[in-house]
């Protein structure tokens, strides 16, 4: 009987292991309904480009010289009785200060000499002026007579006057000579060397010493060809600016002189005159610029209009990459046209708020789909929104 039960149950309990078996299969074979969609789009970063107007500011090295140097001769001849503490060797003197001084008794006696002979040959003017008015008066009296030159004291009256310039000449010079006794400073200088001593007799025309002028100092700074294309018309009376680095480093304001106005044979350079006022800060209280001294000297260039600066690293052979409306890559050349620092100063190329990328991908390509970060993401919303279309 347990049998019989068993026949028909059997079949049942088969059946319904099928119907439970075709169930799990077909849920496991069954897609999902909402399929998620993968973005393999590489992500980059954008910054949107301006153009401006930008001030080229042209930078140059040059060495700090004198305006001028002088080699000091005597003008006359003496035994030196005293020289200037601060004639030596670095030091400094003032415009007008006495150097050194030469012994002036002969100078002395001979400007007293001169003085005795210019009065002595006034008096004999005076006199032939007094005998020619006498002659004068004679002629005068007796109209119908003839009276010569000689006669009427003319010769002698333009001698005694010869005289008195003569004597005034040498009443000069002795003057003059007297004076130079006392060598006085040309200009505000530093003192290069001094040749003399006290006591040693000097011949007119000896070297007495050298002096470098400290009251205006100049720099002769190269300019480079690439720079010399973004130099102002006229260059004279254009501020600059004298940077001296190292550890105690300062600026100084200068002007640019002027042009030397030739083409280095070797360096294919121009050069431009930078001159200073005051180096050793003597009036001006400011820090001293030692000649020889090594300086940077920068200057306003010309003005540059609607440039775009972009930095290096982003221009590689005249080219840069954008993310268009598509947001696709496009690659753009550009033209550089100035190099300062950092910095690439490009003319042509770019328009006004241009996405330029600023990351790029790994291998970037020409029309390359790109996702910008920190923008949603247009597309991939609208591929989801049609894949849930396509569901309903």
């Amino acid at each position: 009987m347990r049998t019989g039960i068993l026949k028909w149950i059997l079949p049942f309990v088969a059946l319904g292991i099928g119907i439970v078996g075709f169930v799990g299969i077909n849920a496991i074979a069954q897609e999902p309904d909402k399929k998620e969609i993968v973005d393999t789009r590489p992500t980059v970063k954008v910054e949107p480009v301006s153009a401006n107007n930008h001030q080229v500011v042209i930078n140059s090295y040059g060495e700090v010289k004198p305006l001028e140097s002088t080699r000091l001769s005597a003008q006359v001849s003496g035994e030196v009785v005293s020289w200037h503490p601060n004639f030596v060797a670095g030091g400094i003197v003032a415009r007008g200060e006495t150097l050194f001084s030469i012994e002036k008794d002969n100078y002395e006696a001979a400007l007293l000499q001169a003085e005795a002979e210019l009065a002595q040959a006034q008096s004999k003017l005076i006199e032939e002026q007094a005998q020619a008015q006498v002659a004068g008066d004679e002629a005068k009296r007796f109209p119908g007579k003839v009276r010569t030159a000689l006669f009427l004291r003319e010769p002698q009256v333009l001698s005694a006057q010869a005289s008195v310039k003569s004597a005034q000449a040498r009443l000069k010079r002795a003057e003059r000579d007297l004076d130079n006794c006392d060598v006085t400073a040309p200009y505000d200088a530093l003192i290069v060397s001094r040749d003399i001593g006290v006591g040693q007799y000097i011949n007119m025309g000896s070297q007495i010493g050298e002096l470098n002028n400290i009251e205006q100092a100049e720099i002769i700074i190269p300019i480079a060809g690439f720079d010399n294309v973004f130099l102002p018309e006229r260059v004279k009376g254009i501020t600059a600016t004298v940077i001296k680095t190292g550890l105690h480093g300062f600026t100084r304001q200068a002007v640019i002189d002027r042009d030397l106005g030739v083409i280095d044979n070797a360096t294919r350079m121009s050069s431009l005159v930078v001159r200073i006022d005051d180096p050793y800060g003597l009036t001006n209280k400011q820090p001293a610029i030692k000649f020889g001294s090594y300086v940077q000297v920068n200057f306003a260039g010309t003005m540059l209009q609607n440039i775009y600066r972009l930095p290096q690293e982003l221009v590689n052979n005249q080219t840069v990459w954008i993310v268009n409306e598509e947001q696709q890559l496009e690659s753009r050349t550009v033209k550089v046209i100035r190099e300062e620092g950092e910095y690439f100063y490009i003319s042509d190329g770019l328009e006004a708020d241009d996405q330029l990328v600023v990351t790029l991908p790994e291998y970037p390509q020409k029309g390359m789909a790109v996702k910008v970060a920190g923008v949603p993401d247009v597309k991939k919303s609208d591929a989801l929104d049609s894949a849930a279309t396509e569901k309903l």
